[in-house]
């Protein structure tokens, strides 16, 4: 690889921190995303949304396409759109249209889709969302993308390629399924970036309960458009990576596309302006169709829904029902605590630091998780959030789990932490429990304590011969402590512990040493 063309994406990489003019190209990211909404039926139609049902066992005659079917507009799937923009801070439209986008494939029985083009339900947004400066998680940086608009839509079917027969089956289960696509603006420079606003957006989704935004499911895709250019010059012709379904690839796909991207127009070729897909297995982004000749979509207003029409609390028309409207200012008053106002009170109420607190929400179950054992232990959340991130979270990393999947109950690591704070075993022995109780044999940490022995040695007498015949053993540290060099005392409270099995308590350990050296 070219030297010159190795710094530069080592500085993309870094671009949050590096001033953009000292870096020869200037990479733009902007995102759409497709998040599905939890609604138990489709957006037009009243067939059920249910994730892997049998293929086509969930399809009305409005989602087949056939003849004299109408929509209905489903009110749960246009609340949760309001609901969503008014957390992204968007002004919502009181009144907003539907438009026909005409394309054909073969998982769109209709031909076209139903979205919006012209006046969608929310504009004008933002999204304010945080990552660690030079990989340092006591480092975090706050960046702001905004929301261009965020539209409701159908979803497709879903194509199945059956390449061992040479065909390919349609399922229409999740054709008709509500979607919100929320648009951002090109306010993002490296896949670092996208990653973090989209786990934002995740976040706040799930807590909104808008969006399970299960990316494993296909509940929330991403497209990235990237593109690179000089600082000081137009952007450059803009490549799209479609259907990115996980937060970790989305971050390789933009770093990969910026990449390849600069390769490209340092070795004097040319970026094409087309459609690409990340292959995971990989690493890297592939072509899948150009974009050079503009596909006429043919937007038409949708004839068979009227303009969506929303009311807030001034603009409420008298003698109404309320159950058939929907009122921006009552769905206003009804937020949950965002993610970013849920960090705030982790840090105030138990003293942890922002960071994390960032680790906690974003560890799916992960929050939960830690206030389940600071309430059932007595030792205090500093310390307890150790134990939470560097124990337990490590362990469900190496093994590719979640809180909600992880072999230790709260209960149990409660347990284990109460029996460690009331000096019933030691630190090193608390971690061989741990280990214990991971293998998930159902033993509680009591149980193992006594089955392995690691009881702290609470018999005075025993601890103090066992101190002598460390001091007696150890000839030269003893001379050493007694010249004035009072650190090879660690040394020999080692040994004990060695001796014990790790069953000393160490403090306990140093007083009996330090008045047996002063005899």
């Amino acid at each position: 690889m070219d030297v010159r063309i190795a710094i530069t994406f080592q500085i993309i990489q870094r671009s949050l921190i590096l001033p953009s003019i000292l870096a020869p190209w200037a990479p733009v990211v902007g995102l759409e995303i497709h998040a599905q909404i939890t609604s138990n039926s489709k957006l037009f139609s009243g067939s059920q949304v249910q994730f892997a049902a049998p293929p086509n066992s969930l399809v009305s005659f409005f989602d087949a396409s056939l003849p004299g079917t109408l929509p209905v507009l489903n009110r749960r799937c246009v609340e949760a759109a309001v609901m969503t923009g008014l957390a992204l801070n968007c002004t919502i439209n009181k009144k907003s249209l539907f438009d026909r986008k005409h394309y054909f494939y073969a998982d769109l029985p209709a031909g076209y889709q139903i979205t919006q083009q012209r006046v969608p339900i929310a504009v004008n947004g933002s999204l304010s969302y945080s990552l660690c400066k030079d990989n340092k998680m006591s480092q975090m940086v706050t960046k702001t993308v905004r929301i261009k608009q965020i539209q409701l839509e159908q979803d497709s079917g879903k194509s199945l390629h059956d390449d061992a027969r040479s065909q390919t089956l349609i399922d229409l289960n999740r054709a008709g399924v509500g979607l919100m696509e929320v648009v951002m603006e090109p306010d993002m420079c490296c896949g670092e970036e996208a990653a973090a606003a989209v786990r934002e957006l995740q976040l706040i989704l799930q807590t909104l309960g808008s969006s399970q935004a299960i990316m494993a499911e296909g509940q929330l895709r991403v497209d990235a458009n990237i593109s690179v250019h000089h600082p000081g010059e137009p952007y450059g012709v803009r490549t799209e990576v479609k259907n990115i379904n996980s937060i970790r690839f989305l971050a390789k796909a933009v770093d990969y596309e910026i990449h390849r991207q600069i390769k490209e127009l340092e070795n004097g070729g040319t970026v094409l302006n087309e459609t690409r897909a990340f292959d995971s297995k990989l690493g890297c982004t592939v072509p899948m169709r150009d974009k050079e000749g503009k596909q006429d979509y043919r937007f038409m207003p949708e004839p068979n829904l009227p303009p969506l029409i929303l009311y807030d609390a001034k603009s409420l028309p008298a003698n109404v029902n309320h159950q058939q409207v929907v009122n921006i200012d009552w769905i206003h008053e009804r937020l949950p605590d965002l993610p970013s106002v849920k960090r705030a009170k982790l840090v105030e109420l138990y003293g942890i630091l922002p960071e994390h607190s960032f680790t906690l929400m974003n560890e799916d179950g992960l929050m939960d998780f830690f206030e389940d054992v600071v309430k059932q232990t007595q030792m205090k959340p500093k310390k307890v959030i150790g134990w939470i991130l560097n124990d337990l979270l490590s362990h469900l990393k190496q093994h590719s789990l979640t809180a909600k999947e992880s072999p230790i109950s709260s209960f149990f690591l409660a347990d284990l932490l109460n029996l460690l704070e009331n000096g019933d075993i030691s630190s090193s022995a608390a971690k061989q429990v741990f280990e214990e109780l991971w293998k998930g044999e159902g033993k509680t940490p009591l149980e193992i304590v006594k089955e392995k022995q690691l009881e702290l040695i609470q018999d005075q007498e025993e601890l103090e011969q066992i101190c002598q015949a460390v001091i007696d053993e150890r000839e030269k540290e003893v001379m050493a402590i007694k010249g004035g060099n009072q650190k090879v005392i660690n040394k020999l409270i080692g040994l004990v512990r060695k001796a014990t099995r790790g069953r000393a308590n160490p403090l306990l350990v140093k007083q009996i040493l330090e008045k047996k050296l002063s005899e």
